[in-house]
């Protein structure tokens, strides 16, 4: 048995008197592994639609729901309660004080920890949710001073997170009182329009919930206001409970939308977490030498998943829910995607030692293949997959080869064989939204009027704002190399290769006469487009030389990288488009048609560093590479603390924005961080 390794916690630290805003514009995250989250700012109100104590992942009704909005935790003093929670109304004024009392903030392991100073009484605050249940624990512990009475406001939901956000009087839900096991009082808090449960208590048990109902009217969710969504809501409190704070007894919030809550120990919560978090480190081998890997490998974790809103319906090729896996593309509002899936695969499973989840997440996304397409994504509350992708399909036979790279497990390959024969075949006679090989030169085009196919995907309305059709060059890279690893897995199984080689031949040899812009010194965005060629300097083409089998002939490379290196690389990662080029876009702010028209036109993205940083060792070796992920440290610190965000601005300060946790920005970097620290053999 291997032993576990010691977490090493993140910590942020605090005086009286520091900015509030800092606070506000950090956010902290709790998963639970089904999709399920809490969240909200370390300022303790929340700031987005989308924070909650608690948001559980239902299958029944389908979807994330704000469950539990928020708690005030007042304690009392002599000069009358502190409020270490609270809200932001509209018209500028606010509930809670935690910033004049807070001592340090810090994330031991991924369990967020707060230690206030109450006039002399240290207050700890904690929060955890149970891996692969609905459920949350708040635990508050007098750690020194004088004991204190605490009084613990509830409010309730539950909606939608991405519903409407309503300024409505009429009580949102139906209250009872039940029994636990243990004989104390569980609050049931029911939304009869939903059928929707949510089960509440408080220990030590020696305060009974005190029905109290108030309305917190015109709370403002200050980022919603910031980009341009709804921003208000009445936030609606049935009452709570009031309980003496010792050092001899600590106290607990526990909630759950399951049948029955979980036997009610906060530190048998807490200490399985640990339990868990030490055992996923000592598997993948991180240890406290390595802080920032064995930070990463952590956030990696909050990605894994088994779909709490799909686990009843495991696609065909599932065997149970220990064969179904995915991954969530970011927190807060994406659900999984299969293009973030397969290109966070190797940094999220095969970096940290999770080969069994990697092999899950494979079978199942080979379950949901249609037409010869992986999903691209799910979206919240529905059933089925949405496929307008050409990407994905393409990403899945990397993420494969990465797979069977690092696990040897050839009978894998033998098991989805057929269905990607199936994908090759289905490319090659055309399939669902103009995705073809054109059989004129080989290579693969995509288009279809009012879609986004590629990873560059921003929409608002029916405005496609990088569409992007015809032959992007990534696909030609991605399908290349698709094409060399069938022909190598067929020599694996001892079967035919139908061909996959020859056409390879054909793709490479049509792709280098056509995809090198002389004029530009670097390689076309999209050839035989509508609108003609597009020689726009993006980071796109980088992939031409970055897969295992690079499609650009090895005398470009230099020019490529210079190029890239020259006009996108930032701290943070590669930018989407080049300053000075039509259409860039320094700073990802504003509307969502704003930051939609920013998305791809030069807004920053992470990810995209991954695939530098192996070119440029394919290019120039290891000496150095390491340097261009010095900025990341210090991005665990920032937005989603102890995650990395989605995207970055074009320009600096290089400002976070975006999802603050994003799969493919932890999983690449992570992966990145490790490549430019192992010596290997061979520089590949």
């Amino acid at each position: 048995m291997i032993p576990p390794r010691p977490l090493v916690p993140l910590v942020l630290p605090w005086k009286p008197g520091d900015d509030p805003a800092a606070l506000r514009e950090r956010e902290w995250l709790v998963t639970n592994g089904m999709g399920g989250f809490a969240s909200g700012s370390l300022l303790g109100m929340p700031t987005r639609r989308y924070h909650g104590l608690f948001v559980p992942n239902l299958s029944e009704p389908k979807g994330r729901y704000v469950a539990l909005s928020r708690l005030d935790e007042l304690i009392e003093t002599s000069a009358g309660p502190v409020n270490l929670g609270g809200a932001e109304f509209i018209d500028g004024t606010r509930k809670g004080v935690a910033e004049r009392h807070l001592r340090e903030f810090r994330l031991d392991g991924l369990t967020p920890v707060w230690v206030f100073d109450i006039d002399g009484s240290i207050v700890e605050r904690s929060i955890v949710m149970p891996h692969g249940r609905n459920a949350v624990c708040v635990r508050w512990r007098l750690l020194d001073g004088p004991a204190r009475r605490m009084r613990v406001r509830l409010y309730v939901g539950p909606r939608r997170q991405d519903a409407a956000l309503v300024c409505d009087d009429a009580r949102p839900c139906e209250l009872e009182r039940a029994t636990a096991q243990d004989g104390g009082q569980v609050l049931r808090i029911r939304q009869p329009t939903r059928d929707i449960v949510l089960r509440v208590a408080v220990r030590p048990d020696n305060s009974a919930f005190v029905e109290d109902w108030q309305i917190d009217r015109e709370v403002l969710f200050r980022v919603e206001r910031d980009r341009g969504y709804d921003r208000v809501e009445h936030m609606h409190s049935p009452g709570g409970w009031s309980f003496e704070l010792r050092q001899e007894c600590e106290a607990a919030l526990f909630a759950t939308t399951d049948a029955e809550l979980p036997a009610l120990d906060a530190g048998t919560w807490f200490d399985a977490e640990r339990g868990r978090l030490e055992a996923l480190l000592a598997r993948g081998g991180f240890d406290e030498a390595d802080g920032i890997a064995q930070r990463l490998a952590l956030a990696a974790d909050q990605f894994i998943v088994l779909p709490g809103s799909r686990r009843d319906e495991p696609p065909g090729g599932s065997a149970g829910e220990s064969a179904f896996r995915s991954v969530i593309a970011g927190y807060h509002w994406f659900n999984d995607w299969g293009r973030d899936t397969m290109i966070s695969l190797e940094g999220l499973t095969l970096c940290t030692g999770r080969l069994d989840e990697a092999r899950a997440i494979l079978r199942t996304f080979a379950g949901y293949l249609r037409d010869g397409l992986l999903p691209n994504l799910f979206p919240e509350g529905g059933r089925e997959a949405l496929y307008h992708t050409v990407d994905a399909t393409l990403w899945y036979f990397h993420a494969l080869e990465r797979y069977v790279l690092r696990t040897r497990d050839i009978a894998l390959v033998g098991e989805l064989y057929p269905a990607l024969q199936d994908v090759v075949a289905h490319h090659l006679r055309g399939t669902r939204f103009g995705i073809g090989v054109d059989p004129r030169d080989g290579l693969l085009q995509a288009g279809a009027e009012g879609y986004q196919l590629t990873w560059m995907d921003a929409k608002v309305d029916d405005w496609v704002v990088t569409p992007r059709r015809g032959k992007p060059v990534e696909i030609q890279a991605l399908w290349y190399n698709a094409l060399r690893l069938m022909a190598g897995w067929a020599r694996l199984l001892g079967v035919a290769d139908d061909g996959c080689d020859a056409l390879a031949d054909r793709v490479q040899a049509a792709f280098n006469a056509r995809f090198w812009s002389s004029g530009r010194g670097h390689l076309f965005d999209v050839i035989d487009g509508p609108a003609g060629d597009d020689a726009s300097l993006r980071p796109n083409q980088i992939f031409a030389l970055s897969l295992t089998h690079p499609v650009l002939d090895r005398d470009r490379w230099d020019d490529v990288l210079a190029a890239v290196e020259r006009a996108l690389l930032t701290p943070v990662g590669l930018r989407t488009l080049a300053p000075g080029e039509p259409g860039y876009q320094a700073r990802y702010e504003g509307s969502l048609r704003e930051r939609d028209a920013a998305y791809h036109q030069g807004t920053v993205w992470p990810w995209l560093l991954g695939h530098f940083v192996d070119a440029r060792i394919r290019v120039r070796g290891r000496t150095g590479a390491r340097e261009f992920l010095q900025a990341f440290p210090a991005q665990l610190l920032e937005a989603g603390i102890g995650s990395l965000s989605e995207v970055y601005g074009a320009e600096p300060p290089h400002r976070a924005g975006g999802c603050i946790a994003q799969a493919w920005s932890v999983a690449e970097v992570l992966r990145a961080w490790l490549v430019t620290r192992e010596r290997r053999k061979a520089d590949g």
